[in-house]
């Protein structure tokens, strides 16, 4: 019998590019590259695999050693995507420009929490409890390469949906992340 379940694996890897959502992050993706100057892909989609990768592992252990629950760790990313979703629609800037968020804009935002947030990593949890480890290391693994892609033709995308097709994606998007970002704070808070 083979260690590799290859329906297992197609599973992992379609749920996961479902809650990922990288084409739907496509234009917040370029307002930050815009903003920072530049993305580093190779950076972002590594921080991304290790991520996932750690929290596969360690996840609930590491959120239980630091006294955090899976809410309230949703609801800080759900308040980050709520600022993006923001500066998005409104087209004003929360975030300072600076060296520092062209250093860092590959990690903070981009990688954790719009990549690897609080979504992609409860399911990786619940992933956990259905599948093999190694099938759902694989369909991590195809994902990050999935986002490396995108990440890199960032530039190319920019150029194919021009200013005024960004710019229409950007409000469209912005209003879509903002209700993702109130789901993800109501379905955590028992109010």
């Amino acid at each position: 019998m083979l260690p590799f379940n290859l329906r297992e694996i197609v599973s992992v890897t379609m749920i996961l590019f479902a809650i990922i959502d990288i084409l739907g992050a496509i234009p917040v993706i370029i307002q930050l590259r815009q903003r920072a100057g530049h993305i580093q892909s190779e950076k972002a989609s590594v921080v991304v695999l290790v991520l996932m990768v750690v929290f596969l592992f360690v996840g609930d252990k590491l959120l239980e050693l630091i006294g955090l629950d899976i809410a309230s760790f949703a609801i800080a990313g759900s308040l980050v995507i709520f600022f993006i979703a923001m500066e998005m629609i409104l087209g004003i800037h929360l975030f300072k420009s600076s060296d520092e968020l062209s250093n860092t804009v590959s990690i903070v935002p981009l990688a954790f929490p719009l990549i690897a947030g609080a979504g992609t990593m409860t399911t990786l949890l619940s992933l956990k409890s259905q599948y093999q480890t190694q099938d759902i290391l694989v369909g991590i693994v195809i994902n990050t390469l999935f986002v490396y892609l995108v990440l890199k033709n960032v530039q190319w995308l920019e150029k194919l949906f021009g200013k005024t097709g960004i710019e229409i994606l950007r409000k469209a998007f912005g209003v879509i992340l903002l209700a993702i970002a109130i789901k993800l704070f109501r379905s955590n808070t028992h109010l």
